[in-house]
């Protein structure tokens, strides 16, 4: 069965702005989600599949990594989660014919909700030099092509391995041992332009990158901070979490440019409370910081801690070191420099001390409002210093908790999908498979784009994601993807970077998760690993969109096995995903008895030292307190600071639709929210056009041409439009310190009237 193909969305003539919800889900939640499913699967599949999204049986969400617990509702997902669930689960088709009647210089004129709405691929595609069709190519040419063209590269680092965040456990690990086996470690992969700096800044500080919050802790907390962070939209799950919170007591304080509709009110619809009545309100304080004022926030608190000498000796005496200079540096800290860098005044500063003061156990969540900005790592480094004054880490209802997106971008770091590899993981690897891996670091995704723009790079695999979209400068991304000689795409559906390609390009179309996967061992499942560290089985069960799909296990081990021969058994591997995981219980700690553990319903928790244990595996064996210099930074009279946003009708650069219903959005995509205090001054009129510039010292202006001008509550001095359509103004060279990643979410910009 297909459906008709929508039309091209290109014209927003018809966009429309009314005010902000605030409040989020409700009724209407349940409808769109229903209306979207109903639209892409029909009846009978959206009942089929829906029942099955994040249950112990069933298949995890595509969507966000949020966490599910033991007690689950029979509909365990959420509006956004549905919408993700319908795109993968279409019965749209994108065939051989779909492609003789477009040619890419065609598709290259299409929005990227065009695009991605024409349905799963069917088979792989090769767009061969100089031609302007994909055509079709059987499997085996397909990989023998590429694996000719990697076996005929001068160095192996010629090659890059992108990875998305939606691979699961086992096609990560494969991938990343074919990689090292191959020779590199170039393996940039989406973390690096999001938590990238709460890896750096956690592994520093805590001695392990990751969270250390699970899903009870919520409810035993007395005060969670949710900062930089939009969980209405990105990760719609957590606001039953926090209501839950809040009914066991906890207050909640969001920290946020933007006022956000699910921390105002939650709506669950799980309830009859959510469905009829009023909702619940989560936020007791909002905080409209200035953006970058999340480091001078968080300082401005732990001086105060210093000052009123409410810290726990005891715990900062046995578990921490660096205190004394940490205490030299905040004695000196500037009040009107946290003033100007906030946006805060004194009083909320104070309020803000008092619930911390009237707290024992506190949570600090963050997602890519803290990590986006070149004092990103700094930033989250002083949230530990904050935790760590009062002994918040290492006991139930306190943590750190970075919020990551795709639903196994941890689980794949974890695999060893990292461009700069722990000396443990490859002594570990090289034990188990015999062959020395490469030790250099590789380049990660900022460097991938220098280094295909000078020529270096000839080949991009790229595992998953739109790594044209996603990536930073647009421009610039653009022209090095062309220098490549060849750029392949495993995929599930159409997407940008199909049409932005090397001289040669191919697109390998894969497995979801919601689809069926038989190898010649039987019927396989594979694993992943949320935000909180659990892992636990996905189960597709949908016949496959179409006999010609490949899971990306099996493409990995098969395009392994053209390139290097079966030494390392991968003919084993794709037969039987058990193989794979016997494999990963002796190399990655935490894993061992991997097969056993991830048959039990809910899977198994890993380890985490600090949580678990208040011990941190860092040089010192103690948890670090760190002195991080506060930069105000300043933008020139006449412009302001943008960050990029999602919309609510997306999921990183999958666009569901064109509305984004909380902000008051309708049938379009190109705006710009800002204060209406900084239009009267700029001279700007509400519903103008106008076009975003961006500034970099040295470079040539960054443009985006053409958006409407809403007057929103944002902070005073900053501005908000939607990714993937800005990020033409982020410069590459605009990255955070450590991390590299791009700094999205401080951008300095001009708006310029049209005529």
């Amino acid at each position: 069965m297909s459906r008709d193909a929508p039309s091209d969305d290109s014209d927003e003539a018809h966009l429309k702005v009314s005010p902000p919800k605030t409040s989020a889900a409700g009724v209407t939640g349940v409808a769109v989600a229903l209306a979207k499913s109903l639209g892409q699967m029909g009846a009978g599949r959206t009942v089929r599949t829906l029942l099955r999204v994040n249950q112990k049986n069933g298949f995890d969400c595509p969507g966000c990594a949020w966490p599910e617990g033991d007690r689950r509702h029979v509909a365990e997902f959420c509006e956004n989660g549905a919408k993700a669930v319908a795109e993968e689960a279409t019965s749209l088709r994108v065939t051989r014919e779909f492609f003789a009647a477009h040619p890419v210089s065609e598709l290259a004129g299409r929005t990227d909700h065009w695009l991605g709405r024409q349905g799963r691929l069917t088979e792989p595609m090769l767009l061969d030099a100089g031609a302007d069709h994909y055509e079709p190519v059987s499997w085996e040419d397909a990989l023998a092509l590429v694996a000719g063209e990697l076996r005929g590269l001068t160095s192996p680092d010629e090659a890059v391995f992108y990875t998305s965040g939606r691979t699961s456990n086992e096609a990560a690990f494969a991938y990343q041992l074919f990689v090292r086996a191959f020779g590199t470690n170039n393996l940039p992969d989406c973390s690096n332009m999001c938590h990238e700096s709460s890896g750096s800044a956690l592994t520093e500080t805590l001695g392990v990158g990751k969270g250390s919050v699970r899903l009870e802790d919520l409810a035993k907390a007395d005060l969670i901070f949710v900062v930089g962070q939009n969980p209405g939209t990105n990760h719609p799950r957590m606001l039953s979490a926090l209501e839950a919170a809040k009914r066991a007591g906890a207050r909640i304080v969001a920290v946020n440019p933007l006022p956000e509709a699910g921390l105002m009110r939650f709506k669950n619809p799980q309830r009859p409370s959510g469905l009829a009545g009023r909702g619940t309100a989560l936020a007791d304080r909002y905080l409209q910081i200035r953006l970058n004022g999340d480091l001078a926030f968080f300082q401005a608190l732990n001086w105060a801690l210093l000052e009123t000498g409410t810290v726990d000796r005891e715990f900062l005496h046995d578990h921490t070191d660096g205190y004394a200079e940490f205490e030299r540096h905040l004695h000196d800290l500037d009040h009107d420099d946290v003033a100007e860098a906030t946006g805060l005044t004194g009083e909320e500063l104070d309020a803000a001390l008092g619930d911390v003061l009237g707290a024992e156990r506190i949570i600090v969540c963050w997602a890519m409002g803290l990590t986006q900005h070149r004092n990103s790592v700094a930033t989250i480094r002083e949230v530990v210093n904050f935790l760590l004054l009062r002994g918040n880490i290492g006991r139930p209802g306190a943590g750190v908790c970075p919020v990551r997106g795709h639903s196994n971008v941890q689980g794949d770091r974890t695999m060893g999908i990292y461009e700069k590899p722990a000396a443990a993981f490859l002594d570990a690897l090289e034990k188990e498979f015999g062959f020395e891996p490469p030790r250099e670091p590789g380049l990660d995704t900022v460097e991938t784009i220098r280094a295909m723009r000078f020529g270096l790079v000839k080949v991009f695999f790229g595992m998953g994601g739109n790594f044209v979209r996603a990536s930073p400068d647009s421009a610039v991304t653009e022209e090095a993807m062309r220098s490549c000689r060849l750029t392949v795409h495993v995929s599930t559906k159409l997407n940008r970077s199909h049409t932005v390609t090397g001289e040669r390009a191919l697109i390998l179309p894969t497995l979801g998760r919601t689809d069926r996967d038989v190898q010649e061992g039987g019927p396989q499942f594979v694993s992943v690993e949320d935000s909180m560290g659990e892992v636990h089985a996905s189960r597709g069960r949908l016949a496959a969109a179409s006999p010609d799909l490949l899971s990306e296990v099996a493409i990995v081990c098969r395009l392994a096995r053209a390139t290097l021969g079966d030494d390392l058994g991968w003919t084993a591997m794709e037969r039987d995903y058990d193989v794979i995981r016997d494999h990963v219980s002796r190399v990655v700690p935490g894993f061992d008895g991997y097969n056993e553990r991830i048959r039990e319903p809910g899977g198994f928790t890993l380890p985490h030292a600090p949580r678990d244990s208040r011990t941190f595996p860092t040089a010192s064996g103690k948890a670090r307190l760190t002195v991080n210099p506060l930069e105000v930074l300043r933008v020139p009279e006449g412009r302001l600071l943008l960050q990029t946003v999602r919309s609510h009708d997306q999921y990183n650069t999958t666009i569901y639709g064109l509305d984004d219903r909380y902000r008051g959005i309708k049938d379009g995509r190109r705006v710009v929210f800002v204060n209406p205090d900084d239009l009267a001054e700029l001279d700007i009129a509400d519903g103008s056009m106008v076009d975003l510039v961006s500034e970099w010292p040295g470079q040539d202006d960054r443009r985006a041409p053409g958006f409407r001008v809403v007057g929103y509550p944002t902070a005073k001095g900053c501005a908000a439009a939607y990714f993937p359509e800005t990020n033409v103004l982020v410069p590459l060279d605009s990255t955070a310190e450590i991390s590299n990643t791009p700094t999205s979410k401080s951008i300095v910009v001009r708006l310029e009237p049209l005529p």
